[in-house]
Order: C-alpha cells, then sequence, then structure tokens
C-alpha cells in the first residue's frame, strides 16, 4: 500500500510490475517489502530512458 502511494499508483499495478520482474521486493509472510532506495534508483533510471 506504501509504495502504491508513494508512487501514486494503484496496488494492483505494483503487483503486475512484481509478477512481470519490472521491480523486485521481498515478500514475508503476506506482506510485499521494498527497499526505498532501490525503488528510487529504479525510478531514476526509468526516467532517464523515457528522456532519452
Amino acid at each position: 500500500d506504501e509504495l502504491a502511494e508513494y508512487l501514486g499508483l494503484q496496488k494492483q499495478t505494483i503487483y503486475n510490475w512484481l509478477t512481470q520482474k519490472k521491480i523486485s521486493g521481498l515478500k514475508i509472510g503476506k506482506v510485499w517489502r521494498f527497499d526505498r532506495k532501490y525503488i528510487d534508483e529504479w525510478l531514476k533510471k526509468c526516467s532517464k530512458a523515457n528522456n532519452g
């Protein structure tokens, strides 16, 4: 929930990205955990790729 809110996306989008291996996370029990540093770096890479 927090990652979806942080990125301004639906939770389903995050789950789709996980299954498509676009992002990585750690599942502990029923809860997914994400490294904020990794997410921020991933966002920078995506931004650079989209902006050329």
